[in-house]
């Protein structure tokens, strides 16, 4: 049986007083929602969506349609809700496809998956911002991201009016990988070679989760900043330890 070490960190910011991020690093399933629409709503949305998340974690056999019924589900249930809140969603789940492992790379909104393979760090996940759609039309370079005064603007989120749908991806699991999970908190704080230092630096999951928020925290933190850390280091079979299928990197 594949051991998957997990570690999770979260924390308010230096800013602001409420958290409306949560996380959820289970057997399968490993995720971060940061809520929208300011303290209560927010935080009631995030943990809509990671309680859904939750029940698909306990599903034996999930596969990739499971993981699509459970982010509709939540997008429903938060239209139907009275706090009227939104939120953002990224995460991958490790299910089954033909009796193989795979795992399934989901997103919808500026929350991020990154994966680390032994040679470099990817992002996985393309952000649903306005930033990232002047960056993909030529109009504003990612180092002018980071100073973009709208740049936390989402253009799709679960539980808005639009009924948004996630992006997803699918891919076999490769021995040695670790992905790293996290919301805009961490990431508008700590550049993509900040983040891969560090990930590198620090073997256990654990520590790692915990290092990269307290970087973003010592930057300043005006946002909730969540970091989850997951390494698949064991092989289930001859399948699973090959690395010739990689996953599609959007950008």
């Amino acid at each position: 049986m594949t051991v998957i070490s997990t570690g999770v960190t979260t924390h308010p910011g230096v800013v602001r007083e409420a958290n409306e991020d949560d996380a959820i690093a289970g057997r399968r399933v490993f995720a971060v929602a940061d809520g929208v629409g300011g303290h209560a709503a927010g935080e009631v949305a995030s943990a809509l969506v990671i309680a859904r998340l939750r029940e698909l974690d306990q599903v034996e056999g999930a596969g990739p349609e499971d993981v699509r019924a459970a982010l509709a589900d939540a997008r429903r249930a938060l239209q139907e809700s009275e706090h009227g809140g939104m939120t953002t969603a990224a995460g991958i789940a490790l299910v089954s496809v033909s009796g193989r492992p795979h795992w399934v790379v989901f997103n919808i909104g500026d929350s991020r998956v990154y994966r680390l393979d032994g040679v470099r760090l990817a992002q996985l996940t393309v952000d649903h911002s306005e930033a990232q759609e002047l960056v993909a039309a030529g109009l504003l370079t990612e180092a002018e991201v980071r100073t973009y005064p709208r740049r936390n603007v989402v253009t799709r989120v679960l539980g808005d009016e639009g009924g948004s749908d996630p992006d997803m991806w699918l891919f076999p699991p490769c021995a040695g990988e670790r992905f790293l999970i996290c919301t805009d908190g961490l990431t508008n704080e700590v550049s993509d070679d900040g983040v891969e230092e560090l990930l590198r630096r620090h073997a256990g999951a654990r520590e790692a989760a915990a290092a990269l928020v307290e970087l973003a925290v010592t930057a300043g933190a005006r946002d909730n900043v969540t970091a989850v850390v997951v390494d698949y280091p064991v092989v289930e079979d001859v399948a699973a330890a090959s690395c010739d299928t990689a996953p599609r990197i959007p950008r």
